[in-house]
């Protein structure tokens, strides 16, 4: 084609031009987010309603929590979205290195994270303070104390294979960066990972005061 010669290497062939394949990425992006939305706005209700049936139980559950391991794993999240922005911004600026640098950051955070959660898991289930009939825990009052612990593993369960996700895909970027793959001209990818990774971020700032901070 004659075209080829001027046609930017990172620009797909049913593009016209760089900017129109950016605001695609991003719609398309957006909408996935808005569905990733949906799917916590309605667990949010589902823990809005079990909440308003057994207000005791929350209360009286809610103190076998970590909080300590709780506000560490808010304050890595909160640190691995700058690290993210800080990635996407030596990119605009063409400074691979401190991009792959950032990116490496978010992901050895998003580890930390894991980690945490995991020994968090590792103590609940050590005491027996599982969702549903797996609950053999006896130290808190009231009936059906699971009840929380089966909103609590659901929700942040779910929270952590996000955040599984989003270092996969991080894993990826790091890859393709140290490849030369990106740079001011073309860093779209990243871009959409960001906002994917602030989500996972936002998600988890709400979560940490819905079962930590109750009392």
């Amino acid at each position: 084609m004659s075209h080829s010669s001027d046609h930017p290497a990172n620009l797909a062939h049913h593009f016209t031009e760089v900017e129109q394949q950016q605001e695609s990425a991003k719609l398309g992006m957006w909408l996935f987010l808005l569905t990733e939305i949906l799917l916590f706005g309605g667990l949010f209700c589902f823990y809005a309603i079990f909440r308003a049936w057994n207000p005791d139980i929350f209360h009286n559950a809610h103190f076998h929590l970590d909080v300590v391991m709780g506000t560490l794993n808010t304050v890595v999240l909160i640190t691995s979205s700058v690290t993210m922005a800080l990635a996407i911004r030596s990119l605009q600026l063409d400074q691979k290195r401190a991009a792959l640098w950032f990116l490496w950051s978010t992901l050895i955070l998003a580890g930390i994270f894991l980690v945490v959660k995991y020994f968090e898991y590792a103590h609940k289930f050590h005491l027996g303070q599982l969702p549903g009939k797996y609950y053999t825990f006896q130290g808190i009052e009231g009936t059906n104390p699971h009840i929380f612990f089966s909103v609590y593993f659901l929700m942040t369960g779910l929270h952590g294979i996000h955040v599984i996700a989003g270092m996969s895909i991080i894993g990826w970027l790091i890859v393709k960066t140290s490849r030369n793959r990106f740079s001011s001209q073309y860093y779209t990818p990243v871009e959409m990972t960001g906002l994917y990774w602030h989500l996972v971020d936002l998600i988890w700032i709400f979560l940490f005061p819905m079962f930590y901070l109750i009392g």
